[in-house]
């Protein structure tokens, strides 16, 4: 757990964690006493959360859920819906190839690995997961740069970014067109040859498949 903390956001989430299902409204004495905070904080508290769509107030003075909340819900019920296609495809990938299997998306003029599972071999390419990356370098970076990808196109880049590495990277684009990320295998660049490249862009594009059949 991260050691820094700013205690005016702790108090602004302990009032959000306030709502639930059986109680979605609360008054200002009733947050008072449920929080322990003083009055005079929760609603400089509560102005802020309201001014940002956090919360809202009505007619009797009862604090109730802000829309905003509906869109971070939708958001990241939609993150977790991804993972959870990506996150077996990944394992599998690794398994197969024994080499680091990612899940990159597009963040502005950066990338992001967003999943990944880092592969068998002792010696191996590492990369966090919440790593940023330059865009335009490297496989799943060219693949997330290209104006256009197309569906089942393969990317490779062999020391691009480091020297001793190598990374072959395919889109991953829905029946709508809309690009989502893209799907890499990386590792050390002398396991790279020709024939371990032919096999893993073959093995990328069969995963991509199943991503894209069940993200629609």
């Amino acid at each position: 757990m991260a050691e820094q903390r700013v205690e005016s956001v702790e108090r602004a989430l302990t009032l959000l964690n306030a709502f639930r299902a059986d109680k979605p409204a609360w008054s200002l004495a009733e947050l008072a006493n449920e929080t322990g905070f003083y009055k005079s904080t929760i609603l400089r508290l509560m102005g802020s959360l309201e001014r940002f769509g956090y919360t809202q107030r009505d007619r009797d003075g009862l604090y109730h859920p802000g829309p905003a909340l509906l869109r971070l819900g939708q958001l990241g019920q939609a993150s977790v819906s991804l993972e959870a296609v990506v996150r077996p495809v990944l394992e599998q990938l690794r398994d197969q190839t024994r080499e680091t299997a990612s899940f990159f998306i597009r963040d502005g003029d950066e990338r992001v690995c967003l999943y990944r599972e880092n592969g068998r071999h002792e010696l191996r390419h590492h990369v966090e997961e919440g790593a940023r990356l330059t865009l335009g370098k490297g496989a799943a970076g060219l693949a997330l740069a290209h104006p256009a990808p197309e569906r089942g196109e393969i990317f490779q880049s062999f020391g691009a970014r480091e020297a001793s590495l190598a990374a072959i990277a395919v889109p991953i684009i829905d029946s709508r067109g809309k690009l989502h990320g893209a799907l890499a295998v990386s590792g050390l660049i002398n396991r790279f040859d020709d024939d371990a490249c032919t096999r893993f862009g073959e093995m990328l594009k069969e995963k991509a498949v199943q991503i894209e059949r069940q993200i629609g």
